[in-house]
């Protein structure tokens, strides 16, 4: 029994056939073999037993075969109507075979046998119009080829019995031909609006399982994206037992974001395209890969730590290749950081904290390489949740302090400035390194309440060292882009009473990366006080060219790993290159590092007015560094080294 609108209208009413056609071929054989048995002995041999058996014999072949089976090809509506069409040649011949039979039969027998084969014609007559009531047509041809005939020998035979009999049939059929026209047309109405609800469905569906796979789809690059690596993640989670091992993924684009700044990000976006298309054509069929954002992609490696080092490593290996996009050659590098399960962790989360963080570490410390999580880097973890907890719960004001480094005029050691620094000491964990402390800051959403307690600290010491004496003081990328942090920067200011041209801001590249223009005006803001701007570790692998443009800067401080290089000529000659282009932009030039005496010397002969380092001195308090600035130049920094 097939469901409305299942099939096309023309399959429906042919199935709708095959359920009422046998029985209706059964109705005209029992009919048929109880007329003849009535008038045996009454009439020939031929009308009693040869004709019945031939008639019997096709409806029973007709009812076989529509008995058989449905097989796939029947449910094509051009097969469908072709059995239908038969059909209804089939009715046209049968009928009046039968109806020819019955009436020949009438010219034997008394009354009782008249009357059966009256009630042969119009019982059999009515039934078969029911059984063909899903084929209107042979419905129609059956009744008036069997009643137009009765009805045309009841006349010519001329009994009123008979002619009564007849018209009452006829009469009789009409009206369930009525009916049965009705029928049929709801019959095709539901069908039909079940067949359009169908379709309405189905492409219901098929719609919503093309949203599912555009919720599940990156835009840009047609990678499966964030929430489908998630959804993959759990379910194979779920689905893994103990013994099964498979690796979580993150690769990270480096020096993207300068393809977005020189060539647009038209150019980025198309690279990321590249980047995706390639990722995809490379990893191995059992190996999912996906967009989780910006140029951050993730993967999932069915196996362990060497398989997911291998396809990582060829990943990152795809991507590096230079990829052209219109008339410019681009080039990106990556940094990957894997997680095992379970060895790791059993929980996606987990998997993919821990991931992130063997990535950061890579970013970090092994730049272009991949990381897989270790127990070294869990024990970090467990620091740094540490920190954390020391830090929730530490009185700022207390623990927190700095101290002060001086940065001087190489040729007599003058001190112009000083620069704070951190200091931590925690109750709890003791001395906690300053890039910890900023870390777990932001980590903890404490960053502002670090930075701000630390500023007072810096306006006190600023209002007790003499001026006109400079006071640098470090803001992270965090505090750059606060606008709460930077108004209270300029209210503390304003509020201390100190000039704020004495207040030097030092910021790196690193932390200002991502927001250039958010940075900018930030930096103008503080610049428009009277505090100058200083651009600290300069030539660090962040650093670019562009940076001594694009931001508001007053000085430009030398990343210590330059002064190592100062004894080679090599080395020289980059070192006075950078103060070559720093001097051409107006920029004053501060190198760090130094921490022995021929370094000092060759910044100075490489043409380095300032300087900073362990030989001049080390950072120390407030008061110590008073007291040495009481004294003249050499003999203030003599010992301090």
């Amino acid at each position: 029994m097939h469901r409305a609108g299942q099939y096309p209208l023309s399959v429906a009413q042919y199935l709708r056939l095959r359920e009422h056609i046998p029985p209706m071929y059964g109705l005209l054989s029992i009919n048929a073999a109880v007329l003849a048995f009535t008038h045996r002995g009454l009439a020939p041999a031929l009308l009693v037993y040869t004709f019945p058996a031939i008639l019997i014999a096709a409806c029973m072949i007709r009812m076989m075969t529509w008995m058989r089976p449905v097989v796939a090809a029947e449910l094509d509506p051009a097969y469908a109507k072709r059995s239908m069409s038969r059909t209804v040649i089939v009715a046209v011949l049968m009928a009046p075979a039968f109806v020819a039979w019955s009436l020949w039969l009438d010219q034997y027998g008394g009354p009782y046998e008249h009357g059966h084969v009256a009630v042969f014609v119009s019982v059999t007559v009515l039934g078969c119009v029911f059984c063909l009531s899903f084929l209107p047509l042979a419905a129609l041809a059956v009744s008036v080829i069997v009643l137009g005939t009765f009805l045309a020998y009841s006349f010519w035979i001329g009994t009123e019995v008979l002619i009564a009999i007849a018209c009452n049939i006829v009469l009789v059929a009409m009206v369930i031909l009525k009916i049965l026209r009705d029928s049929y047309r709801s019959f095709v109405d539901l069908e039909t609006s079940q067949r359009e609800l169908h379709v309405e469905r189905r492409q219901a569906q098929v719609l919503g399982e093309e949203n599912a796979r555009l919720a599940q789809t990156d835009a840009l690059t047609g990678m499966p994206n964030r929430r489908y690596f998630f959804a993959t993640l759990e379910s194979l989670l779920q689905r893994s037992g103990p013994d099964d091992v498979f690796s979580v993924g993150l690769i990270d684009l480096d020096r993207f974001k300068p393809v977005n700044d020189t060539h647009g990000h038209a150019h980025g976006d198309r690279l990321l395209q590249i980047i995706g298309g390639r990722m995809m054509g490379q990893c191995p069929g059992d190996t999912i890969v996906a967009r989780l954002g910006g140029d951050e992609f993730g993967l999932i490696v069915m196996g362990g730590p060497v398989q997911a080092e291998r396809v990582a490593n060829e990943l990152c290996k795809a991507i590096r290749e230079p990829a052209r996009i219109g008339d410019v050659l681009v080039s990106v590098g990556c940094s990957a950081g894997l997680a095992v399960y379970p060895e790791t962790a059993a929980s996606a989360d987990l998997l993919y904290d821990r991931a992130d963080f063997a990535l950061y570490h890579a970013k970090n410390h092994k730049r272009g390489q991949c990381v897989l999580f270790s127990e070294k880097l869990e024990r970090l973890i467990r620091t740094e949740q540490s920190i954390d907890a020391a830090l929730q719960g530490a009185d700022l004001e207390n623990e927190l302090s700095l101290v002060f480094q001086p940065i001087v005029a190489t040729e007599d050691l003058d001190a112009i400035g000083v620069e704070c620094l951190a200091r931590w000491q925690s109750p709890r964990l003791g001395e906690i390194a300053p890039e910890l402390l900023i870390a777990s800051a932001e980590r903890l959403g404490r960053a502002r309440e670090v930075t701000l307690t630390l500023f007072d600290k810096a306006l006190d010491g600023l209002a007790r060292l003499p001026a006109p004496l400079r006071v640098s003081f470090n803001l992270s990328g965090n505090d750059i882009g606060n606008t709460g942090t930077i108004d209270a920067l300029l209210a503390r200011v304003a509020a201390s009473g100190c000039d704020p041209r004495r207040l030097l801001i030092e910021i790196t590249e690193s932390s200002l990366i991502a927001e250039m223009d958010m940075a900018n005006a930030a930096l103008e803001r503080l610049r428009e006080t009277g505090m100058r701007i200083a651009l600290d570790d300069f030539g660090t692998g962040y650093s670019s060219l562009s940076s001594l443009h694009q931001l508001p800067l007053d000085m430009v401080k030398i990343d210590r790993s330059f002064a190592t290089r100062l004894d080679e000529a090599a080395g020289r000659r980059l070192i006075t290159a950078i103060r070559h282009l720093a001097r051409s932009l107006s920029l004053e030039c501060v190198i760090e590092g130094i921490e022995t005496e021929n370094q000092l010397v060759s910044a100075r002969l490489a043409g380095f007015s300032l300087a900073q380092g362990f030989f001049i001195a080390r950072p120390m308090p407030l008061e110590e560094m008073l007291e040495r600035l009481s004294q003249p130049g050499t003999a203030a920094w003599s010992a301090a080294g």
